[in-house]
């Protein structure tokens, strides 16, 4: 039997805020997404350029939405990247962008149970989230890119023990080994690999998790951060749906609020722009 995967999980809870949503809202933000897009079916980031990142949130929600794409073009874009130059997260981002093109050439979840695809090691890599190879965040990108692609993950235990140094005294964790002050991110990510990894086991570090929500219905990125933000809100309530623990106060009417006009969601109350990663952030709260 085959594991449930982050990426598999993903898409379920992403199909589950879609499936909220009425038709006309739905439309909406489709015409957004397609906006987003540059030539070659490519995905574009805040400034316009076509970024390989940012495709991939583009062809998930394209699947998602039920948005076609010229699959020649597809495999038009991804030739044209130079995967050699890509540093950890957008190599990852390329090799999902390999599987969402299988998986909307194919129309079936046959493209999780193809043949093992290898992979560059993790220290081949010159560049990693935070310069470091075994803060939370770098691992949690390694080993969603080594189930994605039907890779063993290695030294489970190993891996597991080397996150307590990044665990915060009284609960949550950084992207930096030793700090006193424990981030959402940090702790999202090291919480994903832990249930992955060992399993679902609520603990003072989904305690910490919970506490992170703000009574409007939002979680911080920190303690100290001046607001709740969509992408916290987002991972925060993924994660703590894997766990099967409810927030603390319903986040509905909180991402509605950064629902924008024009059919995409905006990372703050501050903010009146937005992009496919927000998109993807904001049904991605709604299905958890």
């Amino acid at each position: 039997m085959i594991q449930t995967t982050l990426s598999m999980k993903l898409m379920q809870v992403l199909t589950a805020g879609k499936e909220r949503l009425s038709a006309t809202t739905l439309d909406r933000i489709r015409d957004f997404v397609r906006s987003q897009k540059g030539t070659d079916e490519a995905f574009v980031d805040k400034r316009g350029s076509e970024d390989i990142y940012y495709t991939s949130f583009g062809w998930l929600l394209s699947w998602v939405l039920g948005i076609e794409l010229d699959a020649k073009r597809r495999e038009h874009y991804l030739e044209s990247i130079d995967v050699e130059q890509l540093d950890l997260v957008h190599y990852a981002a390329y090799m999902r962008c390999r599987l969402l093109h299988q998986l909307m050439k194919r129309g079936s979840w046959s493209w999780l149970l193809t043949r093992p695809t290898a992979v560059k090691a993790l220290r081949d890599f010159k560049q990693v989230p935070h310069g470091d190879y075994n803060s939370p965040y770098t691992l949690y990108i390694w080993i969603t890119l080594l189930e994605d692609m039907r890779q063993p993950i290695p030294d489970k235990q190993e891996i597991l023990k080397t996150l307590e140094a990044y665990r915060v005294k009284g609960g949550g964790y950084s992207n930096v080994a030793h700090r006193a002050v424990a981030t959402t991110n940090a702790t999202v990510a090291a919480l994903a690999i832990q249930r992955q990894l060992s399993g679902y086991h609520a603990n003072a570090d989904t305690d910490y998790l919970r506490a992170m929500q703000e009574e409007v219905g939002g979680f911080k990125a920190t303690l100290q951060s001046p607001l709740p933000d969509l992408l916290s809100t987002a991972t925060a309530l993924f994660l703590l749906h894997g766990y099967g623990e409810k927030p603390r106060w319903s986040a509905h009417d909180f991402v509605e609020a950064h629902w924008l006009g024009n059919g995409g969601f905006s990372a703050t109350l501050l903010e009146e722009s937005s992009d496919v990663e927000y998109v993807f952030y904001g049904l991605l709260a709604l299905g958890a």
